[in-house]
């Protein structure tokens, strides 16, 4: 008998092009816990006026990442499936499905079912648990595991922003660079309504989120917490790294309006600048692997940014991607579920 292990990641359109760009925006856009309003108001929101206009925008960001073989997000995300495939073995059986877009999370498990795995590991690979990302792509895949009429037990790994073996990995990316070279670190995490952040909290705890100091420190109270996850990981990798108090903050980026998770990752780059900053590192552990976000966000939007207000150099820590140490720490996470 055989385990299936599930990797989910969020997804990336087909092609660079506005069509697929459209059909991604559309998916992922109309998912109820991404945007968590109304069914109609998001409806009008997404269908009227976001997809619409932002379609043709976001297909020419794409253009300036895509390679030859495809969307960066897709090809480290299938060489990590490949990768844990060769260290689990034989007795394991890992494949690939994307919340949105291709490959699905339905032939991903329609794979594991022609396999006859008598359990499934499920890995959203979202080190910090957010209801956008990591209760979408769990309730996605309980609703496509209904559709069997006796499927095997399944166990999900929720969150790994604590992880040992995924701080470790961060670390091993960050060493690449002398830090003794820049001035500032940047931890640029993934921006979420706030919104979305304080329904969690009256959900998970006893309601009394104010999007401030209880964050500080994980706690039963705050465990499903994404801003908390997030301050959690800066402060295991400000640790292991040695990075002094007052060299580094924790940021935001990707909002839409400004009632999003402060601070904001690119006005923290350009008031550093101001500053007479020069130099700085920019981590993005929200990513396991490089996207959009990562290679232009970060790496062309923040440096313009940064260049346009007298620094010089951003320097983007790039994402786990194939690391071997990010493939072992998988494999520990798999072998340790019971």
């Amino acid at each position: 008998m055989k385990t299936g292990v599930l990797l989910i990641n969020l997804g990336t359109p087909d092609s660079p092009s506005t069509s697929d760009v459209r059909k991604y925006l559309t998916q992922f856009l109309n998912d109820p816990r991404v945007i968590d309003i109304n069914p109609i108001g998001r409806f009008i929101l997404v269908n009227g006026i976001i997809v619409p206009f932002r379609s043709s925008k976001s297909a020419k960001l794409y253009e300036k990442i895509w390679t030859k073989e495809g969307s960066p997000l897709l090809i480290n995300s299938i060489k990590q499936k490949e990768l844990l495939q060769k260290e689990l073995g034989e007795s394991f059986v890992v494949e690939l499905g994307m919340r949105y877009q291709s490959p699905s999370i339905e032939s991903a498990i329609e794979k594991l079912k022609s396999s006859n795995v008598n359990q499934i590991i499920a890995i959203p690979l979202y080190p910090q648990y957010a209801t956008s990302s990591t209760t979408s792509s769990i309730e996605e895949t309980n609703r496509i595991l209904k559709k069997w009429k006796n499927h095997p037990p399944i166990k999900f790994i929720e969150n790994f922003f604590d992880d040992e073996g995924f701080i470790n990995a961060c670390v091993e990316k960050a060493n690449k660079y002398n830090l003794n070279d820049y001035d500032y670190f940047i931890f640029s995490y993934h921006g979420l309504p706030e919104r979305q952040i304080t329904k969690a909290s009256a959900e998970f705890s006893d309601g009394s989120c104010k999007i401030g100091s209880c964050c500080d420190s994980i706690t039963d109270k705050n465990r499903l917490c994404y801003r908390a996850n997030c301050f959690a990981t800066t402060r295991a990798l400000v640790k292991k790294l040695n990075i002094p108090e007052g060299k580094h903050t924790s940021t935001f980026q990707s909002r839409l309006d400004d009632k999003w998770l402060k601070p904001y990752s690119d006005k923290v780059v350009e008031e550093k600048a101001k500053e007479g900053k020069k130099k700085m590192l920019v981590f993005s552990p929200a990513f396991v692997a490089d996207c959009l976000e990562t290679i232009y966000e970060i790496g062309i939007e923040y440096q313009e940014i940064f260049t346009e207000h007298g620094g010089k150099k951003i320097q983007l820590v790039e994402s786990l991607n194939d690391s071997p140490k990010w493939i072992e720490a998988l494999k520990k996470m798999v072998l340790s579920v019971k």
